[in-house]
C-alpha cells in the first residue's frame, strides 16, 4: 500500500496537467492547428522565410529538389544553430516520371592524415566536440549539386538567390534561433573568426534583431555562378585547409578534393500495409525499421495512444534497436554491414521476446545479426508533377566545431564526434572514413504510390521520433498535424556508437500530455522518468492523396517553421 502511495505521489509530481482544448471544432485536443492543404505545391520547414522561398521557387517553374535547395540555404543563413554549408545533407526523392525513390548519401570523410593513433598519443579516449579534431569534410554543398544535377530544372544562381539577399539585407532572428544562439556562444567564441562573424556587438543577436552575413552571400553567390568545384577544388578549398592547418588541424585541400556524395538505395519494411523508407548506414534510419518491426507483434491501436501498453512497448523496442545502432552502424565501406537481417521480421521476432511486458530492461545484448553466407533541420518540398524530397541537413551538434573558415561565412562541423576509438568497433575512426550519422531522412509509401514525406530532428531522437510519426498515423489514426503535436516520447542512454554501454535502463523523458495513470504505471514497471525542456525534436511532413493529388503539410509546433502550400 505504501509503496502505491509512493508511485501515486511521483506521478502526481511528475505530470504537468495542461489545459485541454475541448472546444476545438475539428482535432485531438492537444493538435496546435489544422493541415494545410494544396494542390500545386507544398513546403514544410523549421523557418517561415526558408519554407516561403521554396513555394516562390515553385511559382518560379523549379522543381520540388530546386525549392528543397533554396529553403536549405535560406536556412543555412537564419538558422546556423542547426545547420549550415559547412555540415552533411542527406535526401530521399520520389520521382513521379519514374515512380521511384532515390536515395543521396552526401556525408563527408575524416581527413587523410587524421589516425587513430594520434588520438592515443594525446590521451584521448573521446573525441572531443570542440576545435578542429572532429572536424570531417563539409558535404553539404556537393549534395546541391548532385541532387540539382539529377533533379533541378532553375539555375543554380536562380535557387541560391533568396538566402543571398536575405544575407546581404539582413533578417530578424527568431525565438528559437536566438535562444540556442546563446547557448551555442558559451563553447564557441575563443575560436578565431567565429566571433566576428556570430556575435555582434560581443554576444549573440536577440530575438527580432536583424542579423546579416555579407561574407555568406559572397560564398552563395560565386557557389551558385562558378559550381561546385570552387568549393572543394578551388579556392574555398584551398581557404578551408590554410584555415584548419593554423588551428592545428587535419582537414586538408587533399580531403577536400577528393569528396564524393554517394547515391544509395533507400531499405524498407512493411508496417501494416505501409512501406516505410529510410537509407542504409552509415546513417541511424535503419533503427526506425528494427523499431517498428519490433512494435509489429503489438496491438497498439487496441491499447490506444498514451497507454501503459504503448509507452512500453516502444521504450523497451527502442532499447532493444539502439543496442544494434551502438554495435553495427558504420560506414559500409569499411565494413560488411547485416542490412538486411537487422531488418527482416525473423530478427524481429527474435529480439521481440526478450522484452518483459511487465518489467523495464536494465540492458539488453546487441544481437546476433551476423551476416548470411557484418542539431539538425529537417524539410520536404512537393511540386505539382508529383515529385517529393525529404531532406535533412546538419552542423551535428549546434552550430558545429566552431572552425570558421576565413571570409567564408560559416561553421565547419563536428560529426568526426561520433566516432569510436575503440580497437574492433565497427564505428572505430580510420582516415578517409564515414562517421557514424544521426541525421535521417524519412518516407512511406502505400501500394507502390508515395504517402508521406516527412522527419523528425534531434539527434538520438530522430530514430524514436520517425517511430511515433508512423505508429501516430497509422495504428492511432492521426492525421499529420496531430501525429507531430501528439506528445512524445524519448528514451536516453542506450549503448552508443561511440562506446559508451548502457547498464542502468536509461532515463526516459515524457513530454507533458500523459496521464497520470500511464505515469504512474510507469513507475511501478521500473522505468526511470525525468523530464527535459526541448529535447523532443522538430518535425515537418507532407502526405499527398493519391486520388485527388491534394497535398497535405504539416509543421512542428514546437520550432518557429511553416508549412505552407500553393
Amino acid at each position: 500500500m505504501r509503496r502505491m502511495l509512493f508511485l501515486s505521489l511521483l506521478a502526481l509530481i511528475w505530470v504537468s496537467v495542461a489545459a485541454q482544448a475541448y472546444d476545438r471544432v475539428t482535432g485531438k485536443p492537444f493538435a496546435s492547428r489544422s493541415e494545410v492543404l494544396a494542390r500545386n505545391g507544398m513546403a514544410a520547414t523549421s523557418h517561415p522565410l526558408a519554407s516561403q522561398a521554396a513555394i516562390d521557387i515553385l511559382k518560379r517553374g523549379g522543381t520540388a529538389v530546386d525549392a528543397a535547395l533554396a529553403a536549405n540555404a535560406v536556412l543555412a543563413l537564419v538558422e546556423p544553430v542547426s545547420c549550415g554549408i559547412g555540415g552533411d545533407l542527406f535526401a530521399l526523392v520520389w520521382e513521379a516520371k519514374s515512380g521511384k525513390l532515390h536515395g543521396l548519401n552526401a556525408s563527408g570523410r575524416s581527413p587523410f592524415d587524421l589516425t587513430p593513433e594520434y588520438f592515443q598519443e594525446k590521451g584521448l579516449s573521446r573525441i572531443p566536440l570542440y576545435g578542429p579534431l572532429p572536424v570531417s569534410v563539409p558535404g553539404c554543398v556537393d549534395g546541391w549539386f548532385e541532387l540539382h544535377a539529377r533533379f533541378g530544372a532553375l539555375s543554380m544562381a536562380e535557387i541560391l538567390a533568396p538566402a543571398i539577399g536575405y544575407a546581404r539585407e539582413g533578417f530578424p532572428v527568431t525565438e528559437l534561433v536566438a535562444y540556442y544562439w546563446d547557448r551555442n556562444i558559451v563553447h564557441l567564441k575563443d575560436f578565431p573568426g567565429f566571433p566576428e562573424l556570430f556575435m555582434p556587438g560581443g554576444r549573440a543577436p536577440a530575438k527580432g534583431e536583424i542579423f546579416r552575413n555579407p561574407q555568406l552571400a559572397q560564398t552563395l553567390e560565386r557557389i551558385g555562378s562558378e559550381g561546385r568545384d570552387l568549393f572543394y577544388r578551388g579556392e574555398f578549398a584551398r581557404t578551408i585547409a590554410s584555415y584548419m592547418a593554423k588551428q592545428g588541424g587535419f582537414l586538408s585541400y587533399r580531403d577536400m578534393a577528393e569528396h564524393t556524395s554517394e547515391w544509395v538505395e533507400p531499405v524498407s519494411i512493411s508496417y501494416r500495409g505501409y512501406e516505410v523508407w529510410e537509407l542504409p548506414p552509415n546513417g541511424q534510419g535503419i533503427a526506425v525499421l528494427q523499431i517498428l518491426n519490433i512494435l509489429a507483434g503489438f496491438d497498439l491501436r487496441k491499447a490506444g495512444f498514451g497507454s501503459t501498453e504503448h509507452l512500453h512497448a516502444f521504450i523497451e523496442a527502442k532499447k532493444l534497436a539502439f543496442e544494434d545502432r551502438a554495435k553495427f552502424y558504420a560506414d559500409p565501406q569499411f565494413n560488411e554491414l547485416p542490412v538486411e537481417r537487422l531488418i527482416s521480421m525473423d530478427y524481429a521476432d527474435t529480439r521481440r521476446r526478450l522484452i518483459d511486458p511487465k518489467r523495464a530492461a536494465q540492458a539488453y545484448p546487441a544481437g546476433d545479426a551476423a551476416l548470411e553466407g557484418g542539431d539538425t533541420i529537417y524539410l520536404t518540398v512537393a511540386d505539382g508533377q508529383g515529385n517529393m524530397v525529404s531532406l535533412i541537413q546538419s552542423n551535428y551538434l549546434g552550430m558545429g566545431s566552431g572552425m570558421t573558415p576565413t571570409g567564408l561565412g560559416f561553421v565547419l562541423q563536428n560529426r568526426g564526434q561520433l566516432f569510436a576509438l575503440e580497437a574492433g568497433h565497427f564505428n572505430r575512426f580510420e582516415p578517409h572514413k564515414r562517421p557514424f550519422h544521426t541525421i535521417i531522412p524519412g518516407f512511406m509509401t502505400r501500394g507502390g504510390k508515395p504517402f508521406m514525406s516527412f522527419g523528425v530532428m534531434g539527434g538520438s531522437m530522430q530514430p524514436q521520433g520517425h517511430a511515433q510519426i508512423v505508429m501516430n498515423i497509422v495504428d492511432f489514426g492521426m492525421n499529420l498535424q496531430e501525429a507531430g503535436d501528439a506528445p512524445r516520447i524519448r528514451h536516453g542512454g542506450s549503448s552508443q556508437p561511440t562506446g559508451e554501454t548502457m547498464r542502468d535502463g536509461g532515463t526516459v523523458y515524457l513530454e507533458s500530455g500523459f496521464s497520470q495513470e500511464t505515469v504512474r504505471d510507469l513507475l511501478g514497471m521500473g522505468h526511470r522518468l525525468a523530464q527535459s525542456r526541448g529535447a523532443y525534436g522538430g518535425y515537418q511532413a507532407i502526405r499527398v492523396d493519391a486520388e485527388t493529388g491534394v497535398y497535405y503539410g504539416a509543421s512542428e509546433s514546437r520550432k518557429d517553421g511553416q508549412a505552407i502550400g500553393y
